[in-house]
């Protein structure tokens, strides 16, 4: 199955991360030999993002680069929302939602994306 592209909407963009994340039961990820892949908020300095994608097809499209040595990885919808979204808003890290392939796109409160999660699911 062909897998729209996404695109310069970043609210789009976002919009799709929900169904397309419950549709999946996952989300992805970028896992280098360091860790996770971040990168600096473009709203808040001092504060990193970690990327997530709800599609394989989108993270594949930033391994290169900096993030050329990553691999993409599936997380667990289930424990992305009971483990992953709680750690990281522990740990002051916002999350990247949908990236384009100018790692563009919505910045979000971990919290505000487990809020919204468990209503897309309900």
């Amino acid at each position: 199955m062909q897998v729209e592209p996404l695109s310069d909407d970043f609210e789009e963009n976002c919009a799709r991360f929900l169904p397309e994340s419950a549709a999946q039961g996952c989300v992805w990820a970028l896992e280098g030999d360091e860790g996770f892949a971040l990168c600096a908020s473009e709203k808040y300095p001092q504060t990193d993002v970690m990327p997530f994608w709800s599609q394989r097809e989108f993270a594949e499209r930033h391994v290169d680069g900096e993030w050329q040595g990553y691999r993409v990885v599936a997380i667990d919808l289930e424990e992305f929302m009971d483990d992953w979204l709680t750690g990281m808003h522990d740990d002051v890290l916002l999350v990247g939602i949908n990236w384009n392939a100018e790692l563009e796109g919505i910045e979000l409160e971990p919290l505000d994306l487990l809020e919204q999660l468990e209503q897309e699911l309900q």
